[in-house]
């Protein structure tokens, strides 16, 4: 019997990265797990592989998280964990060249997506849940060429904090995990190739006070402690998992 034994929860963004090892982990520790994803192949094979339950969803369709919401309702009645992961990085530009479709589809997934999943999930959420949001120490670092992606998690860090506050009452906790650079595919998502994608792992890692890279697993095992009962004391708070950098 894991710790999260009888426990329901859900994972947008479960197909690859830090939702896949988080979906994972909540499952080894005895979880059902619900992933959600917008590639039907992508999501099928990834909770094959680990035990999940996929459902194909585009977190920007309000229309998409009513259909997961009402299998989720249907299937389970509750849920204990809510894991807002999904987003992109979008296009890397400057704000005087950033265009319209790239601002409208950053905003709508990583936060418009993230915002109205919290909204109709609420109601479903156990006494004593725990929701954690995927943010980024973007939000709080303003580097060049990122100000739709770091708006978009910056929005998610203040939502995240009234949620908490409105929440509270029922017991359901809700924080932030903010990670620094971490070994996923989000750069060759992004447009890098390879070559280049490698060369800026190389420069964060030398930026980095620990000389390393995070891992989707780093991250994971801390969604996985604010869900458990140790954590029932934590709320509203921020959690960076960055080697560092922002110290």
């Amino acid at each position: 019997m894991g710790k999260f034994s009888n426990k329901v929860a859900v994972v947008t963004g479960g197909n690859s990265g830090i939702g896949y090892a988080t979906a994972k982990e909540l499952v080894a520790a005895g979880a059902k797990v619900i992933i959600t994803g917008r590639r039907k192949v992508a999501i099928e094979k990834a909770a094959d592989e680990i035990g999940a339950i996929p459902f194909v969803a585009d977190q920007s369709s309000l229309t998409g998280i009513d259909a997961l919401y009402n299998v989720v309702q249907k299937q389970f009645g509750k849920v204990d964990i809510l894991f807002l992961n999904a987003g992109i990085s979008g296009s890397f530009a400057p704000i005087e060249s950033t265009g319209e479709d790239n601002f409208d589809k950053v905003m709508g997934i990583n936060f418009k997506g993230a915002y109205f999943t919290l909204s109709k999930f609420i109601p479903l959420l156990n006494d004593g849940a725990s929701v954690v949001i995927l943010s980024s120490i973007a939000a709080s670092t303003y580097n060049p060429n990122s100000s739709v992606y770091s708006a978009s998690k910056a929005a998610l860090n203040s939502i995240a904090k009234t949620a908490a506050a409105e929440l509270a009452p029922k017991k359901i906790r809700v924080n932030i995990v903010s990670p620094g650079p971490t070994k996923t595919k989000v750069l060759e998502n992004a447009g890098f190739d390879e070559a280049t994608a490698k060369n800026i792992f190389e420069q964060l890692r030398n930026d980095s006070p620990l000389k390393k890279i995070g891992t989707a697993d780093d991250v994971a095992k801390m969604v996985s402690y604010l869900c458990d009962e140790a954590a029932t004391f934590i709320t509203g708070s921020e959690f960076f998992i960055d080697g560092g950098i922002m110290l």
